[in-house]
């Protein structure tokens, strides 16, 4: 079996990709994630995802890389992570009652496939009050987290509703088209 290399350090997709107990190596990929002018949300997530793969696989020849990208989307604008408190107490007011777009991006370069698929999840926030975000905010530190929310822990609490055909996609990487990529790079997870 040819290495299997997540281009990412992110402990959610590392933790996502795990769940399909294939062995896996996580490499950095150290790519610029500044949005191009005028870019939207999803062309971005489909960008990062194909460049963090693609750094990646020129360093590990005959590798399968699999590169994972998230972009929050407001209303046409993306929204990353918050990093501070403040900030994601000011992303959370910001989204509160709204549709929030989930753009999650993954793609997979081997020899002789470079592929990306793209998976959205459409999240609406429920109305919240301040103290509903310091509470959730405190418990959860989702500061690392595209939107300032962590469905998979407490941040499920802030939603009224969640619509995707890629349930994992929320989170990070979008399992069932990370599969369809590596069985189209050769690699079976069942098998």
């Amino acid at each position: 079996m040819p290495q299997l290399i997540l281009a990412s350090t992110s402990r959610y997709r590392q933790e996502l990709l795990a769940r399909l107990r294939l062995p896996f190596d996580a490499v950095a990929p150290e790519v610029d994630e500044t949005a191009l002018p005028g870019e939207a949300p999803a062309a971005l997530a489909e960008r990062l995802a194909l460049a963090k793969a693609r750094v990646v696989a020129a360093r590990f020849p005959g590798a399968i890389v699999i590169g994972s990208d998230q972009v929050a989307d407001l209303a046409g604008e993306a929204i990353g992570k918050p990093g501070t408190h403040e900030a994601a107490t000011a992303q959370l007011r910001r989204m509160s009652g709204r549709e929030v777009v989930f753009q999650t991006a993954v793609a997979v370069v081997a020899p002789g496939l470079a592929a990306i698929e793209r998976a959205e999840v459409r999240v609406r926030l429920r109305e919240l009050s301040d103290a509903a975000i310091e509470t959730y905010l405190r418990a959860d530190q989702p500061y690392d987290c595209a939107g300032s929310a962590k469905v998979e822990s407490l941040g499920i609490a802030l939603l009224d509703a969640v619509e995707s055909d890629d349930p994992t996609a929320l989170i990070g990487l979008p399992l069932i088209r990370t599969c369809a990529l590596l069985r189209r790079a050769g690699l079976e997870p069942l098998a």
